[in-house]
């Protein structure tokens, strides 16, 4: 089943973290690491996985939104604003992506984030147990969701604690 997630490519001014912020790790939790940024107060849960791919998630720096990304060391080619889709269990989220070459990560990681603006989307995140990266391209990748509610729940922890 295809829904529009209403994923959104990230803005001019990017609401996205950004290699140059300053991440700190806050906790780690069933294989994701939560990292706070004391700068822009926000806070972001990354797995790196055993086949090296890596996904994040987040808020926007507005916190007004959550984001998604997927990394892998295989060549996608994510341009900005290229269509995307993002397989969680039988449902299918599209948006557009912010495509990237990552600077944070090592190795020539290449990806994108989209921006989540459906509570749906973040649910199925949160409760599913497989999702599938790009599922119509070759390099495409299923990512366990295994421990993700937990990991968000303590990006939320996180997001609290610099807030206050």
């Amino acid at each position: 089943m295809a829904i529009s997630a209403y994923a959104t490519v990230a803005a001019a001014k990017d609401p996205i973290p950004a290699s140059s912020d300053n991440f700190e790790i806050y906790g780690e939790v069933e294989g994701w690491t939560v990292y706070a940024d004391n700068d822009s107060g926000t806070c972001l849960i990354e797995k790196v996985f055993e086949s090296g791919n890596v996904m994040q998630m987040g808020l926007t720096k507005n916190q007004k939104h959550g984001y998604l990304g997927v990394f892998t060391q295989a060549d996608i080619d994510i341009k900005n604003r290229q269509k995307i889709e993002i397989a969680i269990d039988d449902f299918v989220y599209e948006g557009r992506a912010k495509g990237i070459k990552s600077k944070k990560l090592a190795d020539d990681y290449s990806g994108g984030y989209i921006v989540v603006k459906d509570a749906n989307m973040a649910t199925a995140v949160a409760e599913g147990q497989t999702l599938i990266a790009f599922p119509k391209k070759s390099a495409n990748f299923v990512v366990d969701l295994t421990g993700t509610k937990k990991a968000m729940e303590e990006g939320r922890k996180c997001n609290l604690a610099l807030a206050s």
